[in-house]
C-alpha cells in the first residue's frame, strides 16, 4: 500500500509540474507580465483540481507571500522557519521536507507534509530584486500587499503544503 507521504509527494510533483508548464507557456506567449496572470488566475484551480483528484489538500505558503491567502501561520510558519535554518546550515534545498501525523483536540488525526520551493533563475523575473517596470506595474495592480520580492536564486520561495484528515 502506498504511504501518505508517497501520495502527498506525488501530488506535490504534479502540482509543481503543472504550474511550471503553465508558467513556461505564459512566459513564451507574453513574458513575465503574462505569467503573473497564471499565478493570479490559475494556481488555485490547479491546486483544487489535484486536491480533488488525490484526496489530499494541496496549497502553497510563504514567509514572504504575494497573496495574503498564502501567508504562512501556525505550524507551517514554524516549518518554513526551520527550513530556512536548515538551508543556512548547508542542507540542500531539495531535501527540505517535513512530514508528520498529529492528533487534533477532537481526537482525529491529520497528516501534514511540506516541501520547500526553491527560487529558480526564471522566478527572479517576478520575485527578484531587479524587476522590470512593466512587471512591477502588473504586480502592484494584482497584488497590492505583495511581499514576495527581493529573492535570490536558491532562496526558499515558500513551500508546498499537503494535509489530509485521517
Amino acid at each position: 500500500m502506498v504511504s501518505h507521504a508517497a501520495r502527498a509527494a506525488a501530488g506535490i510533483k504534479k502540482f509543481a509540474r503543472t504550474l511550471q508548464g503553465e508558467l513556461k507557456a505564459a512566459m513564451s506567449e507574453g513574458g513575465a507580465p503574462h505569467a503573473i496572470k497564471v499565478c493570479n488566475e490559475k494556481t488555485a484551480g490547479i491546486a483544487s483540481d489535484i486536491s480533488a483528484e488525490t484526496g489530499y489538500n494541496l496549497g502553497r505558503v510563504s514567509l514572504k507571500n504575494r497573496n495574503p491567502d498564502q501567508a504562512a501561520s501556525g505550524w507551517n510558519q514554524t516549518v518554513l522557519e526551520e527550513f530556512e535554518a536548515r538551508l543556512a546550515n548547508g542542507e540542500p534545498i531539495d531535501k527540505l521536507v517535513f512530514k508528520t501525523i498529529v492528533t487534533q483536540e477532537d481526537g482525529s488525526q491529520e497528516f501534514r507534509m511540506m516541501k520547500a520551493i526553491p527560487t529558480g533563475k526564471v522566478c527572479l523575473n517576478c520575485h527578484g530584486s531587479e524587476i522590470k517596470d512593466e512587471v512591477t506595474m502588473k504586480l502592484d495592480e494584482l497584488y497590492p500587499e505583495d511581499n514576495a520580492r527581493g529573492f535570490k536564486e536558491g532562496d526558499i520561495r515558500g513551500a508546498f503544503v499537503v494535509t489530509k484528515t485521517l
